[in-house]
């Protein structure tokens, strides 16, 4: 076993999003930081976020922030005040990092790079002095009641006046997120209330999916109902899988989704969200008009993506040989219909490794809202996904691993 004779006032496990930032925030404040990431390259998970584009924050004001936040939204008022939607667009400016604002008001790389994002906070958290080590944390480290550092998988250990854990959930384990952090706030007395997959693909009852598998739907509307009330709605892109849906509308309706298993959920897509049912039916006639004499399953090329076809057609009760002309009004009402409301069943999610984030966590009761402390162990403090908090898609969740990143560095070591 190694032991550092030096050591540093505060020790930051996890260099993703919320370790790095709360190694800037310490190191900028004076304090020597040292940050033990288990990866060779920090930060590995925002290199995948926004499908390697990084939506990096949201530009909110704080009202709008908080209605994206259905998990404990209350207990991150003081980290939002410390470092909010405009000061992370500020810090990653003054990094050399422009910035851009899209629909949603997503925040975006100017380059739609994440590595850039990823290296800015890197050079930024070097540049204030933090010092980065691979190692992989085993063990919590306490004396006399007190936070004293980790001991590694290796038998080394690192010694602390302060340790900051940002080991993130367990999705995508293969980034370093793989739950192993719960273990360290466990060691410290830390409950940890059930840990649940969030932003993540739907499985579905119906297996037609799997026919259109690969095909992506752009400017459709998705909206869920849970027990027969409506709970999200809205326009954009998804998916068709093997095994159901996915695409960034799933994955924003899934974290709306919180009771599966428990409460009865129906998905909806409208597949022509720009046509009232009056004007679809016009466009229908129309482009039946120009091929009267062909089979139905050859006349819908102008309306539909190929892949799709055979299953409205199916979902509409029409033969695929049947002739246009010969097409009833009832028939193609009950085309009508499935276009403008093509239901699926949920009945599950993917694992939850394959989440964006997880729900679920420390618990906030367990944790000081103005330093991000351990109301349990001095010293020792939690930011980001370890946290039980986590929010819907649009840039929501990294602005909460930033902000509370930031909060924690502000009074470790302090």
């Amino acid at each position: 076993m190694s032991l550092m004779r030096d050591f540093p006032d505060v020790l930051i496990v996890g260099g993703g999003a919320a370790g790095l930032m709360a190694a800037v925030s310490a190191g900028r404040l004076g304090r020597s930081v040292w940050v033990l990431e288990r990866n060779a390259r920090p930060a590995r998970k925002v290199l995948i976020t926004g499908k390697g584009r990084c939506n990096v924050t949201n530009n909110c004001d704080l009202d709008a922030l908080m209605e994206h936040i259905p998990q404990n939204p209350r207990f991150l008022y003081s980290a939002f005040a410390a470092f909010s939607p405009a000061d992370t667009m500020i810090f990653f400016e003054a990094a050399g990092v422009p910035l851009k604002t899209e629909r949603g008001n997503r925040v975006f790389p100017v380059s739609d790079n994440a590595r850039d994002i990823a290296d800015a906070l890197v050079r930024e958290a070097r540049a204030a002095g933090a010092r980065l080590l691979q190692g992989t944390a085993s063990e919590l480290l306490a004396e006399n009641g007190r936070v004293s550092g980790v001991r590694c998988e290796d038998g080394s250990e690192y010694r602390a006046a302060s340790v900051i854990l940002c080991c993130g959930g367990c999705s995508y384990p293969l980034t370093g997120s793989d739950g192993s952090g719960w273990t360290l706030a466990g060691q410290a007395g830390h409950s940890c209330t059930p840990i649940r997959p969030s932003l993540i693909p739907v499985l579905t009852r119906e297996t037609d999916p799997k026919e259109m598998m690969g095909l992506s739907l752009r400017n459709v509307t998705l909206t869920v109902r849970e027990n027969g009330k409506e709970i999200f709605s809205e326009l954009g892109e998804l998916l068709f899988a093997h095994f159901g849906v996915s695409g960034p509308l799933v994955l924003s309706a899934s974290a709306h989704m919180r009771k599966m298993g428990t409460a009865s959920y129906e998905m909806q897509i409208d597949l022509k969200p720009g046509l009232t049912e009056e004007q679809l039916d016009k466009r229908l006639l129309r482009d039946f008009s120009q091929n009267l004499n062909r089979d139905s399953i050859n006349a819908l090329g102008a309306l539909l993506p190929r892949k799709m076809i055979p299953v409205v057609l199916r979902r509409a009760g029409i033969p695929f040989d049947t002739k246009v002309r010969d097409l009833t009004r009832e028939q193609r009402q009950a085309l009508l219909r499935v276009i403008k409301g093509f239901s699926l069943t949920p009945v599950g999610f993917r694992p939850v490794e394959e989440a964006i984030v997880t729900s679920g966590g420390v618990p906030v009761r367990e944790v000081s809202p103005k330093t991000m402390e351990s109301r349990l162990l001095p010293g020792l403090y939690f930011a980001g996904e370890m946290l039980d908090v986590d929010a819907y898609t649009g840039g929501f969740n990294l602005q909460i691993a930033f902000a509370t990143g930031w909060l924690a560095g502000q009074h470790a070591g302090d």
